[in-house]
């Protein structure tokens, strides 16, 4: 897969990445803020190229509302968590073979799908989702650029979606 040039929405948010990153750690992303950056950059790298009269109220505001997404969400896992404790703690009863087999099979297929976008494009996103470092640290360890990581991830959740677009097809 070959990355678009990017132009537009997607140039400017580049070009500006440094503000907006201070914005989100300043909005309480933290030492987090690099990573929900990306997110914003996913977001907005997917959507069809249109004008947009205003970019950098439109990204800020973009950037705004990934973070209140995000703090929905951590309040979400939060009640599971408190409703967990306060449960019995019963497990659910075992998935069915059926379900077993399905999701050991589409669990095989996005293991190709990764191995097959690269050794580096595989690590990346391991190290990112599954281990849980953030970008800045794995481009440390590999001794690539921030950039290569985002592009490696990038090019990882394209993969991905096609994927599950096949899955949701079937």
């Amino acid at each position: 897969m070959t990355a678009a040039p990017t132009t537009g929405l997607e140039a400017i948010l580049l070009d500006n990445r440094a503000r907006l990153v201070r914005f989100l750690a300043a909005r309480g992303a933290g030492d987090h803020a690099e990573d929900v950056f990306h997110e914003l950059w996913q977001k907005i790298a997917g959507q069809p190229e249109r004008p947009v009269a205003q970019p950098m109220s439109y990204l800020f505001r973009a950037a705004e509302n990934l973070m209140r997404d995000r703090h929905r969400a951590d309040q979400a896992r939060a009640r599971r968590e408190q409703d967990w404790q306060e449960s019995d703690g019963a497990p659910a009863p075992p998935p069915s073979g059926e379900r077993v087999l399905l999701a050991r099979e589409r669990l095989r297929q996005a293991e190709a799908v990764l191995t097959g976008l690269g050794e580096r494009a595989d690590a990346v996103f391991r190290r990112y989702r599954i281990d849980g470092m953030g970008q800045a640290e794995i481009a440390r360890d590999l001794g690539v650029s921030l950039s290569t990581v985002e592009k490696d991830l990038q090019k990882a959740y394209r993969a991905l979606d096609e994927l599950r677009e096949q899955f949701d097809a079937e």
